[in-house]
């Protein structure tokens, strides 16, 4: 028994395509068996205790001219949410300070965009630059990039990109119309191509089947080089939104999508991302085990409720968990 145990966290671990089928298969293992697997592949890359402390902020809210049925930051719906403009340079660098200060190592800097403009850049690059200078990491999601904006962000320093692909190719359409699933992909290839690590994870809960959740995770883990931070979201419904009546996604299918995202990409972290207000302590506890090992902290994600730093904190002493150190060369 062990040594085939070894045999296959060996094959877990090459860098290798996997099929839909195939994938399927490991996520309709029994569930301990499961978590069993993914555990132990997680064990063999990662300190199983430690999880990666990570800050987002809006330096651009709202009035987004893409249409994603999930977003309150669409310019399509009725969410009530009003549009800014982008923050001054100086405001996020000393927000970014104050959550070095908070514990987070790395900082995540979100604009509502379809894609940045030219006249933004010079700011973008400033901000980056001034945050890297604090010692963190960074991270922006700006939405769409051409080969010249990701070589003018990896020119900057900029350490990760954020692009998600929100679900499978099949059920994109259902949620997206203003941009293609194609495009996505595009990005992550100019961001890939200019050097800087890519963030792509999706969202789970909009209306989609296990299926396309799986198969969300085969494309990921099938890219020339494996997104280095998977953040796996639960969707937040959106008053006025295309998706404010969702139906809320079942905790063991949520887990059973972690566990999956650790066995595809072994070296990834996988991040709990939003939706973490709605989870109980036990589901991140058994999601933590499953393989998930970054989360955000602060009390706003983007324009969500996030738990606060003080419930982290207590949930983090009862499991013994520990904040990540930065990774060195960062």
């Amino acid at each position: 028994m062990p040594e085939k145990l070894n045999r296959t966290v060996a094959i877990d671990q090459q860098s290798m395509r996997c099929t839909l089928s195939e994938a399927k298969k490991i996520y309709n293992l029994p569930f301990n068996d499961l978590l069993y697997r993914a555990q132990t592949v997680h064990r063999a890359n990662f300190n199983p205790n430690a999880v990666q402390m990570s800050r987002l902020l809006s330096i651009k809210t709202g009035g987004c001219a893409e249409d994603c049925g999930y977003c309150s930051q669409s310019a399509h719906y009725p969410t009530g949410l009003k549009a800014s403009k982008l923050m001054d340079v100086e405001r996020v660098i000393a927000e970014a300070r104050k959550a070095k200060e908070g514990g987070a190592t790395r900082y995540c800097m979100g604009a509502a965009w379809r894609s940045p403009k030219d006249r933004d850049m010079g700011a973008i690059v400033a901000m980056v630059r001034g945050v890297k200078a604090l010692g963190m990491e960074t991270c922006m999601t700006l939405g769409m990039l051409s080969p010249g904006q990701s070589a003018a962000l990896a020119d900057a320093g900029l350490d990760y990109y954020n692009h998600n692909i929100d679900t499978s190719e099949r059920f994109y359409r259902e949620i997206i119309t203003t941009r293609t699933f194609a495009e996505r992909l595009d990005t992550l290839s100019n961001v890939r191509g200019a050097g800087i690590k890519v963030c792509a994870g999706g969202i789970l809960g909009m209306g989609e089947t296990a299926d396309d959740r799986v198969s969300m995770l085969v494309t990921l883990a099938n890219l020339p080089s494996p997104p280095e931070s998977v953040p796996i979201n639960m969707l937040i419904p959106i008053p006025g939104s295309k998706l404010a009546d969702a139906a809320p996604v079942d905790p063991i299918e949520f887990v059973r999508i972690i566990a999956l995202a650790r066995i595809l990409m072994p070296q990834s972290h996988v991040r709990l991302s939003a939706g973490r207000t709605e989870m109980t302590d036990e589901m991140q506890a058994l999601c933590f085990f499953a393989g998930a090992n970054s989360i955000f902290v602060g009390d706003t994600l983007l324009t969500a409720d996030n738990p606060g730093e003080d419930h982290d904190a207590g949930l983090f002493r009862r499991l013994g968990l520990t904040p990540m150190a930065l990774e060195p060369n960062t």
